[in-house]
């Protein structure tokens, strides 16, 4: 079957149970999240952070959510990613996902690399036999060698980027979940990884990603959603951006 994400009257409402300084708090959301204040049945007040979302994502669709920061793209991918689930309306999705949401999210930093990897393969719902498979891929793609008998706690902020990124990308999906470009480590080793990334996402049927880069945009979605206070203002083909761009010049 073909891989879809489908959302009808879809929205986010994430409570607020304490109530003290309550305005200086609703300003400070407002500024975070980008989201509407309001109150539910039980007087509570809450944030909508999704306001009634309609949309579908079809196989072969590579789509670029944009939108300033607090706007609720990253809101919505996680709710996509399924961290989050619709408070009202629904939401349907068919096909594999893998999260590159958070890649270093996970990782347990006693254990070692490779105990790290087992961790994350069985977080990510892979069987004990298929990230053994994968073992020995993984870790010869990191270049961490030794240090991947050692606990990730005395690793540097980038050996345990590497290691996550190795793992997060070694999963075969048939939908991509992007929060941003992802890009880890020295010049070599970024060379390595945009390679590995695009590959992935090639194999995807469909990607969906925020960023704030509109070259990203352009070479690779074929689907533009512009995102503000939770809601969508417009969602259309980039080919039709490029040729607006194109007559303007």
């Amino acid at each position: 079957m073909s891989s879809v994400i489908s959302a009808k009257n879809m929205s986010i409402e994430f409570p607020i149970y304490e109530n003290s300084h309550r305005s200086f708090k609703k300003t400070l959301i407002n500024l975070s999240t980008g989201g509407r204040i309001g109150k539910d049945a039980g007087k509570y007040p809450f944030v909508r952070a999704l306001d009634n979302l309609n949309f579908e994502f079809n196989e072969g669709e590579r789509v670029g959510l944009v939108g300033h920061n607090g706007s609720g793209k990253t809101t919505l991918l996680r709710v996509l990613a399924g961290v989050y689930a619709p408070v009202k309306g629904s939401l349907l999705s068919r096909g594999r996902i893998a999260s590159l949401l958070d890649v270093s999210t996970g990782l347990d930093p006693d254990a070692t690399g490779f105990e790290n990897i087992y961790l994350r393969g069985i977080m990510d719902g892979l069987k004990p036999s298929i990230i053994k498979s994968k073992v020995d891929e993984i870790a010869e793609f990191t270049e961490l060698g030794e240090y991947l008998n050692l606990p990730v706690r005395i690793y540097s902020s980038g050996m345990m980027l590497r290691l996550a990124f190795a793992i997060s990308t070694s999963v075969d999906a048939d939908i991509i979940i992007m929060d941003e470009w992802l890009s880890v480590g020295d010049e070599a080793f970024k060379n390595k990884a945009k390679k590995r990334l695009e590959s992935l996402i090639n194999k995807a049927s469909l990607l969906v990603v925020a960023t704030h880069d509109p070259k990203l945009i352009n070479n690779v979605c074929t689907r533009k959603i512009h995102m503000e206070h939770g809601s969508i203002l417009s969602d259309v083909a980039v080919e039709k951006i490029e040729s607006v761009e194109a007559e303007n010049d």
